[in-house]
């Protein structure tokens, strides 16, 4: 696990090094502020149906062999764009194209890459790797923007997309050493599992698996609501302290520090729960959209400051939570179906989420934004606790068999 941890920290400081570049290199190439976002929606779109055949092929497939190539294989685009950088024939058609291989082969390294990770520690011990995950990418995170600034100056743009090659090259040449923890859901000495056979392993076996789990639903509920209306900061904070609060970008720069310290600070809290739940998540979301509502009447920059530091905390914890239970609620033979869904959902979100809040701000500005998404996120939460409180458990019909009731091992955690 601590290898692990160590290439993907290599593998995250990469990653941003190169986002970090990408935007002004699409900048330099067009001078659009729009082909900007184009970019990053044709590397995003793929998520939206190709996650569910993505997970499908991490259920099918050995898991260490899919993590090296597909890490070799993002490696491979990540050069191939160097080079044509450093030999200035890259134009805004093969960067789309570049983009659009590196969101396939996305769609499997993601669920491959996270659910190896869980192999990695004994099955109580998955929801702190999850929150050590979290703590490495927010760590890989800082270093990359950091060094894409270094490197860009001293050795050009090409040198940004050469060293997330190499970050690459790195997590695929540590994957061959590492070894399942006895007990975990990936080692091969913890007994004959009852998978079906490769046949039956269907995409939509593991959409109808999500569908009908309710917590999954709810999960995804709450997480929809927070990202459209509580978490897109980089923009509702950005207008709001360059407007209402009269500051300038030094001080949104200020303010973004804060927040990638509160994350840190979460990750490390949310490492230390044993048994994260739906409930958990939901009240966590609910805490985290009051404490934005304050945000959206904060009088100064400094009373803004003191707030987001909980904010960030809150939201690291809660997304650390409900990672936790998305990786720990299937059953081991759907669980890369089950992400592959979450990940056409959360695209979903991430492509409609912005021009939502976009328009929310034209209507009620930053103020009423931030005021008025946490008011739904937390209304939102408090109706839907309250409801289950009311409704209590729901029975789930078991076909009988021979006078007995089929599945009567999983009945008490069926609900």
């Amino acid at each position: 696990m601590r290898w692990w941890s160590a290439a993907n920290f290599v593998s995250n400081a990469g990653t941003w090094m190169q986002l970090t570049v990408q935007n002004l290199l699409v900048l330099h190439i067009t001078g659009s502020a729009a082909a900007t976002g184009l970019s990053m929606s044709v590397q995003a779109a793929p998520a939206l149906l190709v996650s569910l055949l993505g997970g499908a092929a991490v259920d099918r497939w050995p898991r260490k062999p899919t993590v090296a190539v597909s890490q070799a294989l993002l490696g491979a685009v990540a050069f191939t764009t160097a080079l044509l950088v450093a030999l200035d024939r890259i134009d805004m058609t093969a960067l789309l194209v570049l983009a659009a291989v590196t969101g396939v082969i996305a769609t499997v390294d993601g669920p491959a890459c996270a659910l190896l990770g869980n192999d990695l520690v004994p099955v109580a011990d998955v929801p702190s790797a999850i929150g050590v995950g979290a703590l490495v990418h927010s760590a890989g995170r800082l270093a990359g923007t950091a060094l894409a600034g270094v490197a860009v100056g001293f050795l050009g743009t090409a040198s940004a997309y050469a060293a997330n090659g190499l970050s690459f090259l790195f997590v695929a040449s540590v994957v061959p050493f590492l070894r399942p923890a006895p007990g975990a859901a990936g080692d091969p000495a913890a007994g004959p599992r009852t998978a079906p056979a490769p046949a039956e392993l269907t995409v939509r076996e593991g959409l109808a698996f999500f569908v009908r789990r309710p917590r999954l639903v709810a999960l995804a509920g709450i997480t929809g609501l927070s990202s459209v209306f509580g978490r897109n900061y980089g923009l509702t904070l950005a207008v709001l302290v360059t407007g209402p609060l009269a500051g300038g970008a030094g001080s949104f720069g200020t303010v973004s520090t804060v927040l990638a310290v509160g994350g840190i600070i979460g990750a490390v809290l949310g490492a230390r729960m044993r048994r994260p739940s739906v409930r958990t998540v939901g009240l966590l979301a609910a805490a985290g959209a009051l404490l934005q509502v304050v945000a959206g009447l904060s009088p100064s920059l400094a009373v803004l400051l003191v707030l987001v530091l909980p904010m960030a905390v809150v939201e690291s914890v809660s997304d650390t939570a409900g990672t936790a239970v998305l990786q720990t609620d299937p059953p081991p033979h759907l669980r890369g179906r089950v992400l592959g869904v979450w990940s056409s959902v959360g695209t979903v979100w991430s492509l409609g989420g912005p021009p939502l809040l976009g328009l929310l701000m034209e209507w009620a500005g930053a103020r009423g934004a931030l005021v008025a998404g946490g008011l739904l996120i937390a209304g939102s939460i408090g109706a839907g606790l309250l409801v289950r409180r009311r409704s209590g458990p729901m029975p789930v019909p078991v076909a009988a068999r021979g006078g007995d009731v089929t599945g009567r091992e999983a009945l008490g955690t069926a609900a």
